[in-house]
């Protein structure tokens, strides 16, 4: 019997989105959902805020910048915990001290995936940002989180240093502008499937099953 080619999944998201943290958690509930359907999911780099530093900001000013006050995006911030806790995610608002370039966040999920941890990678991030409060512009904090996941926080720390992908990171971060994706999460399933946004896991589970079937 001819084994079953892996149906390719590309997410688009960044390490800072908030719904990218829910979107990527209902993605692994949704490939649960269909066990009979191998698939290989690739993450892509996109930034959200784009504007900010490599040194990174402080959250007041990021938040004051964005939404106007800390009080005005604490009202939204209330909504989208809620629905982070309902995927056994937590969102620990009042512990970010610090808004991040995710630049060098990226440059870690694209070394990672040459041994194959990515997605490990990104999650830690997404936990150290979300739940942990941990700095993504601190150097030392990345390569903390690349040893955590098995990475050689020595040879992390070095190309960390070094200007290593940072070109090609940024290109493909533009690249996913330039063709139209104005918003993340976006899950493309099967190169011809456009998922957007942080769908629930039923949803993402019946694109899946309708690439499959496609064939």
């Amino acid at each position: 019997m001819a084994e079953t080619k892996p149906i390719r999944i590309d997410v688009i998201s960044d390490v800072v989105c908030p719904w990218c943290f829910i979107g990527k958690r209902r993605l692994e509930k949704a490939v649960a959902l269909t066990p009979d359907i191998p698939v290989d999911i690739h993450f892509h780099p996109y930034f959200l805020n784009d504007w900010i530093p490599r040194e990174g900001i402080a959250r007041e000013d990021y938040l004051t910048k964005k939404f106007g006050s800390v009080d005005a995006y604490r009202g939204m911030a209330g909504r989208v915990a809620g629905a982070a806790a309902q995927e056994g995610l937590t969102y620990a608002i009042d512990k970010i001290a610090r808004q991040p370039n995710t630049l060098d966040s990226h440059r870690l999920i694209h070394w990672a995936g040459y041994k194959g941890k990515s997605a490990d990678m990104k999650q830690r991030l997404m936990d150290l940002y979300f739940t942990e409060g941990g700095d993504l512009s601190d150097r030392e904090v990345l390569v903390t989180a690349a040893a955590d996941v098995g990475l050689d926080p020595v040879a992390v720390r070095a190309l960390l240093e070094s200007e290593e992908d940072v070109e090609e990171i940024t290109m493909a971060a533009n690249a996913a502008k330039e063709s139209g994706i104005n918003g993340v999460p976006t899950f493309i399933i099967d190169g011809r499937h456009a998922v957007s946004g942080a769908q629930d896991s039923q949803t993402l589970a019946d694109a899946i099953r309708k690439a499959a079937t496609e064939g």
